[in-house]
């Protein structure tokens, strides 16, 4: 049974001439340890299809169903405790808090649903020193760069016993060598079981996916598996990020 299933899943916004339809009828199953990269241009509803496998919003239409159980039919704190346990969300803005340091962003997921502070912490550590921020741990959001509280952000996304990923342009503002290190980090967590959706412009990414699809004007118009290449599915750095 795939983790995360999308079926026939629609989003409206807006009414009559305002109405704007941002996906149709989008079908997706990501199956645990997969990595699905989806691509289109902007405005093509990639975003939306994230918001809305995340349980950040509800479909006008159709179903999502992770691990088995319908989000239609889960309560509002139902929700919330999923997102914290089992989903982790890399967000554009990055969405991290103001108020605390990396590594505390990082860990206060493990934090909230009763991880040990020691050991949320060594957890937080281990992310950000395979992501090349180590030394930045105790610099608060507005102390470090847009590409360094991307980092953190996707590092608060894959600790802990999360089991779906959603990433919105995880690369986006990476140089080559950051960017890489994003690419293992993501991998590691395929290569534990983790199921991943990955919205994406970056071609070199796409091409470790198990599958891309292609969004077009809130339609999936194709799906491939990416042909093998030189980096494609190359082994994660750490077998381990403590999950």
């Amino acid at each position: 049974m795939s983790f995360l299933e999308m079926r026939a899943v629609s989003k409206v916004y807006g009414e009559g001439p305002t109405e704007v339809h941002a996906i149709t009828e989008i079908d997706l199953s990501v199956d645990r340890g997969a990595l699905v990269a989806v691509m289109g241009p902007s405005g093509s509803g990639k975003s939306t299809l994230l918001t809305i496998a995340g349980s950040l919003e509800e479909p006008t239409s159709g179903e999502v169903i992770i691990d088995g159980t319908a989000l239609s039919t889960m309560s509002r704190n139902d929700k919330a405790r999923l997102r914290r346990r089992t989903v982790g969300y890399v967000f554009q803005d990055f969405n991290l808090l103001a108020g605390l340091t990396a590594v505390e962003n990082v860990t206060l997921p493990l934090e909230l649903d009763g991880v040990a502070t020691r050991k949320a912490h060594s957890a937080g550590m281990a992310a950000l020193e395979e992501l090349g921020l180590a030394e930045r741990a105790t610099r608060f959001p507005d102390e470090l760069s847009g590409g360094e509280r991307q980092r953190v952000a996707i590092a608060r996304a894959v600790v802990g016993n999360r089991q779906l990923l959603l990433a919105d342009e995880p690369s986006g503002a990476l140089d080559s060598v950051n960017g890489e290190a994003v690419m293992r980090m993501i991998l590691a967590a395929c290569h534990q079981g983790v199921a991943a959706v990955v919205v994406t412009h970056d071609a070199k990414l796409a091409a470790l996916a198990d599958r891309v699809v292609y969004l077009r004007d809130g339609r999936v118009v194709d799906q491939a598996t990416p042909p093998p290449s030189p980096e494609s599915r190359f082994e994660p750095n750490s077998p381990s990020l403590d999950r």
